[in-house]
């Protein structure tokens, strides 16, 4: 099969024949349709995530085809149209038995465990815990924003912050993710205000329900909950310096090699204000989001912007690190 893989952290990601993936005993094997080009990505692919086995292939948010079954599997055949959290959970561990699959002890996650979605397939573990069936109205490159992005946004919107009517919410950068925190804390009935230095990216945020939209995080002041969808020091800090007290701030961006920046705790405890991180959601909560998006009260398609082939799937996450890179929606990429 042809996919997009690297040899080396940070080297050059070619387009090439590959094996097929074996399908696992408990797993299946996915024909890709659609898979997300991701910023997630290309931190594994700078090795930022140092357990990644090398060569790999990169995608991990995906919608596709069921194409083979593992022996052990119940609940799925040939054929399914489906997608997939990107923590793929046991089922078993201890926070899998309390229903917290999006935190395994013993996860497995496409184009980080084993190679990824940037490719014709790609296997999946734990079919029965872990897949999730699409409707017919949501369509292939719909669904591959939202075993990532999306579906993490909304567990850190409605799980995690538990945003209400009328409060006051502040989201720090607006690619992907912060967009997509955008539309479902504006659906809650909050005041929303996108704070992103790309012209682009806050337009897109106010189409999407923001009411506010500025550049300078210094102009956001005592907010309800602040969310850092970017995952870097400078926009955690504006995300929780931006608070009232007893404010809350989610961490939903990954904060790549920058994993350990510093907290001003004397302002945690001063303002008791409540940190949390957010990662993923589980296949469980799949159902509630499915049926707004299937009333219409969430429309993920709008993120959405472009679709793309493998060849430039590559060259793009390789830059996605640059300045402006990413902005601005989904990119979905063919394989």
């Amino acid at each position: 099969m042809r996919a997009a893989i690297y040899e080396t952290f940070g080297g050059t990601i070619d387009i090439r024949e590959i094996a097929d993936p074996r399908c696992p005993p408990h797993g299946v094997v996915v024909d890709v349709a659609a898979t997300g080009l991701c910023r997630s990505d290309w931190h594994g692919w700078l090795g930022h995530d140092s357990g990644i086995p090398l060569p790999n292939v990169p995608g991990h948010e995906l919608a596709g085809t069921v194409a083979e079954v593992g022996a052990a599997v119940r609940h799925w055949s040939v054929g399914a149209r489906v997608t997939v959290p990107f923590v793929n959970a046991c089922g078993v561990c201890a926070p899998c038995l309390r229903g917290d699959h999006q935190v395994c002890n013993a996860q497995t996650q496409p184009g980080f465990t084993h190679h990824g979605s940037f490719a014709e397939r790609v296997a999946l573990d734990h079919a029965d815990v872990n897949l999730v069936s699409l409707p017919d109205e949501i369509d292939f490159d719909t669904a591959a924003g939202l075993g990532c992005r999306f579906a993490t946004a909304y567990r850190a919107v409605v799980q995690v912050a538990d945003v209400r009517a009328g409060e006051v919410v502040a989201v720090h950068g607006c690619g992907g993710v912060g967009l997509s925190v955008v539309m479902i804390a504006a659906s809650r009935g909050a005041h929303v205000i996108a704070v992103d230095p790309a012209l682009s990216s806050r337009e897109l945020a106010r189409t999407l329900g923001a009411t506010e939209a500025c550049i300078d995080a210094r102009e956001v002041h005592d907010v309800d909950v602040s969310f850092d969808a970017f995952g870097a020091a400078p926009t955690m800090r504006a995300s929780i310096e931006c608070l009232r007290p007893r404010g809350r701030h989610i961490q939903v961006g990954l904060l790549g090699e920058n994993g350990l920046p510093e907290v001003d705790m004397a302002r945690v405890i001063a303002k008791e204000l409540q940190i949390s991180g957010s990662h993923g959601m589980s296949a469980l909560s799949y159902p509630a989001m499915l049926a707004e998006i299937g009333s219409g009260a969430l429309r993920p398609q709008l993120l959405v912007l472009e679709t793309i082939g493998l060849e430039e799937a590559a060259a793009r996450l390789m830059r996605l690190g640059e300045s402006g890179a990413g902005a601005g929606g989904v990119t979905v990429v063919h394989p």
